[in-house]
């Protein structure tokens, strides 16, 4: 076991990057647990009585309340995507970039990240929802498919910008 411990630990010497991009997307995990857990308990009761309401502002469009839930289905990929954008800054500054940046800088500059992933995650859903109800897929199954392509898109997005502007070491 300790040569296997030895060997892993020389891994991640020779290459710090990869194993920093790994740890990334491995410790991303607590947050898309806590945005599936959010967009569940929104989707499945906080804000069930507005899914019959088309909802229409900007680039978010959920008026196919039959696929997209209308203004409940907006509510929850939002407050979903707030919850685990919040608890995302705490782990990737202080387990995979041990970021000595300042706070008072950082939290500035993460919150525009989180904005436009809050705005890029929530306007997304009406799209993908629309898509995978195209393929014929369970109507059950679609807000998950759809958070799931939210979660890749904001990896694609928040790696570097964290990596680079927000965490730099």
């Amino acid at each position: 076991m300790i040569a296997g411990k030895s060997w892993i630990r020389n891994w991640i010497n020779e290459h710090p990057a990869v194993w920093e991009f790994i740890l990334f997307n491995v410790l991303s995990n607590v947050a898309t647990i806590v945005n599936f857990i959010a967009m569940w308990i929104c989707t499945g009761f906080l804000f069930v009585s507005l899914e019959n309401i088309p909802f229409q502002f900007f680039v978010f469009h959920y008026t196919q309340v039959e696929s997209d839930l209308g203004l409940g289905g907006f509510l929850s990929f939002l407050v979903a995507t707030a919850a685990a954008q919040a608890v995302n800054f705490y782990v990737q500054k202080n387990f995979v970039f041990r970021s000595n940046a300042a706070f008072a800088r950082a939290v500035p500059r993460y919150i525009c990240l989180a904005v436009v992933l809050v705005i890029v995650s929530a306007a997304l859903p009406a799209y993908s929802q629309a898509f995978f109800k195209s393929l014929g897929l369970p109507q059950a199954l679609i807000p998950t498919l759809a958070n799931g392509v939210n979660i890749v898109v904001q990896v694609v997005l928040s790696y570097p910008a964290m990596k680079f502007w927000i965490m730099p070491k």
